[in-house]
């Protein structure tokens, strides 16, 4: 089982900052791909952002040019730093972590809350 340590949800207002930063327990080398989901009440959850073990990175539209998601090996770190948050980006932040051999597996942290308000 993988455990996940989450930091950097909060409070901040419209066109603010914030950075999340998530640490698994295993070596983020293990997975194929990690990344940064997120759920409003009443929503799904939805991709926010991922980066590959080669590096490769991907983003929702609704976020494009405005979080950018990256790692710091040495730290075993995975970091999502959002730019000119809107109060649609008020959501519970979810750290993903996914092997994709011998079969796909997916494993979640346990959430940060991330408001946008004044």
């Amino acid at each position: 089982q993988v455990q996940f340590v989450e930091s950097g949800g909060g409070l901040v207002q419209p066109g603010g900052s914030l950075s999340l930063s998530c640490a698994p327990s295993g070596s983020i080398w293990s997975f194929n791909r990690m990344g940064w989901y997120r759920q409003s009440p009443g929503k799904q959850r939805e991709l926010v952002a991922t980066i590959s073990s080669g590096g490769s990175t991907n983003y929702a539209e609704s976020v494009k040019g405005r979080f950018t998601i990256s790692r710091d090996t040495a730290k075993n770190t995975v970091y999502l730093q959002m730019n000119s948050l809107k109060p649609e980006d008020t959501a519970v932040y979810y750290c993903n972590a996914e092997k994709y051999a011998p079969q796909r597996v997916q494993y979640w942290g346990q959430g940060t809350q991330v408001t946008v308000s004044s």
